[in-house]
């Protein structure tokens, strides 16, 4: 029987912490907990979980805290988590093999060095899988690169070219499902700024010294991305997709998300040639199809714009193909269905979002608006009163625009001019 041991980089997670530990209770044989500052309750609620918590003063380079970690555990394996993720049911049965030395497919566990799986980012609408690393042996030789988006990818391909016996195992998803949930917990403003420029400052620094590291020059495009930075953005993702020596496992995964995030620049920037051109090679890239799901979503977006309405719902009906529980999909499939005028399939799709999310306000708004146009008139009135009331909860303005928008319509009239003519 192989060992686990579980180890955590953590600071302020006493909210979250213990979520996080109860997902691995009974399958962890040792937790190392690596305190890096915190001022609450942390490091108590680890020790009382009876982890080992060890400290490491902060210093803007999460492999060294990763690898501080790595050097407390002893057993057989690693799995890495951090406070605010859960392993799933999925990652639950995923240990539960690794401990008990079952093959993992045609992987002889002797030979079995790493497993590459899916994490499920919870609540997020665009790109809601990302492939992790996380589980490993406990081996002197596999430790962290990178001060940020920090992996030991780099030194299990040494490892492997040294030792060729060694196997990867690269779970899609696609039967088993993400192994972790990561849960995005939203941030004021000002943390955000601060993670922004946390961020910045450590890739820029990095990607000084290593101008050849294509994820790094990726992942800082794609945070000038995500403040529109677009001129910074080009030249950053152009420098990851250029020929380079360095090649690792990772390089398909870097190679769809710089195509992915130059679709977003292209996009936005209104040359939607060149958009559709790269969102269409990212969908190319040879990775998992879960992992692609937001380029078939966004490239969907797009289309609808250009007026190809045809394809856009065939982006979306390949998106739903491959995440049937993503309720965003089917949302959209119904926005482009309504737009061709379609609307029994319009409320489908619509339905069917909601039946994943029932808490999906726009989607109750949009199909109390097709139910009006289909005539099931008191299907409408549940529908948009349910768009309301969600709206009540978390923007009464929005909520009053929508009674005001009802009214325009003259639902209630029309309701009661059937209520009428069917009394008659």
């Amino acid at each position: 029987m192989a060992t686990l041991s579980l180890c955590m980089i953590v600071k302020d997670e006493a909210k979250n912490l213990p979520r996080a530990l109860s997902s691995v209770k009974h399958l962890a044989d040792e937790i190392i907990v690596l305190d890096t500052g915190s001022g609450d309750d942390t490091p108590m609620i680890a020790a009382a979980a009876g982890a080992k918590v060890n400290f490491l003063m902060w210093g803007d380079d999460f492999a060294i805290a990763r690898n501080a970690s790595l050097d407390q555990a002893t057993q057989d394996w690693i799995l890495v988590l951090d406070a605010d993720e859960t392993l799933t049911a999925a990652g639950q049965r995923l240990i539960a093999t690794i401990r008990a030395e079952k093959p993992l497919g045609q992987i002889d566990p002797a030979n079995l060095l790493m497993v590459t799986a899916l994490r499920r980012e919870i609540a997020v609408n665009q790109s809601p899988y990302t492939q992790v690393s996380r589980l490993f042996r406990n081996l002197v030789s596999i430790k962290y690169t990178r001060p940020i988006y920090e992996s030991v990818d780099d030194s299990i391909e040494a490892l492997m070219a040294a030792e060729p016996h060694w196997q990867v195992a690269q779970l899609d998803g696609a039967t088993s499902g993400a192994i972790i949930e990561h849960t995005n917990y939203s941030v004021t403003p000002i943390e955000a700024k601060d993670k922004f420029k946390r961020a910045e400052r450590i890739m820029t620094k990095y990607l000084a010294a290593n101008p050849e590291d294509k994820l790094i020059a990726n992942k800082l495009g794609a945070l000038y991305v995500q403040s529109r930075a677009w001129e910074k953005a080009l030249t950053l993702l152009h420098q990851a997709l250029k020929a380079s020596a360095i090649t690792s496992r990772l390089q398909p995964l870097t190679e769809y998300e710089a195509y992915y995030h130059l679709g977003i620049v292209h996009r936005y920037t209104e040359d939607f040639e060149a958009a559709e051109a790269a969102y269409r090679k990212a969908i190319a890239v040879p990775i998992a199809e879960l992992l692609k799901l937001s380029a078939y979503l966004n490239l969907g977006a797009l289309l609808k714009l250009k007026g190809n309405l045809d394809g856009a719902i065939a982006q979306y009906e390949a998106a739903g193909r491959i995440d049937p529980k993503h309720p965003v999909t089917f949302f959209n499939l119904g926005v482009v269905h309504k737009a061709k005028g379609y609307l029994e399939p319009a409320m489908r799709a619509y339905e069917y979002a909601i039946a994943l999310d029932p808490n999906y306000g726009v989607a109750y708004q949009n199909l109390g608006a097709v139910l009006f146009k289909l005539g099931k008139l008191p299907q409408s009135k549940a529908a948009f009163d349910k768009a309301i009331s969600l709206a009540e909860k978390l923007d009464p303005t929005e909520a009053e625009r929508l009674r005001q928008g009802v009214k325009r319509l003259g639902l209630d009239e029309a309701l009661k001019s059937s209520s009428r003519s069917s009394s008659k």
